[in-house]
């Protein structure tokens, strides 16, 4: 066989390779979610369809603040500061971001949740945090984030707070190579 059939032959076979493996990220990732129950849609799911009955007699106020990476150059906010909710209703909040750095860009937004045990009972349904989000320009939008609080969340607790810490992509680590 010819170096060059030979070599034709080695790219098509790793090719085909690569290929398959990158069918096989989809069920890896699914075998990920429901392990670690992170960006699991499906147990999201059925966990917002397991509460059907919005608790009417309880209100809990939910805060909403919004910091920028201390490196980035971003207008982001919430565009309502507390919101009173009933465990078990579907909310939406909505957050404004525009990109200040002078270039067309990704951004990511991490959330955090106080008090840290509010958490496993504040469910997101839909979020401008599960990916990074594509900025041209000069670009502003609204961005939604939904959620429900579990009814089952301590009597206790009457307040919780959502922060989100915007990144751009300038912002990442990168390894030293």
């Amino acid at each position: 066989m010819s170096d060059t059939r030979r070599a034709n032959r080695n790219m098509t076979l790793k090719l085909l390779a690569f290929a398959a493996g990158g069918f096989a990220l989809v069920p890896l990732y699914n075998v990920l979610c429901s392990v670690t129950g992170y960006g699991d849609q499906t147990k999201l799911l059925q966990k917002v369809q397991a509460i059907e009955h919005p608790d009417l007699n309880r209100t809990i106020t939910v805060e909403f603040l919004a910091d920028v990476a201390s490196n980035g150059e971003w207008e982001f906010r919430p565009l309502q500061r507390t919101i009173q909710v009933h465990p078990g209703q579907l909310y939406t909040a909505e957050f404004f971001a525009k990109n200040l750095t002078g270039r067309d860009t990704m951004a990511q937004a991490v959330p955090n949740i106080a008090p840290s045990e509010t958490a496993a009972y504040f469910h997101k349904t839909e979020c401008f945090c599960f990916s990074p989000q594509h900025f041209n320009l000069d670009e502003g939008r609204n961005m939604p984030v939904r959620f429900i609080i579990d009814p089952a969340l301590p009597a206790h607790i009457d307040m919780i707070t959502l922060a989100y810490t915007f990144y751009d992509e300038s912002s990442r680590v990168t390894s030293a190579r």
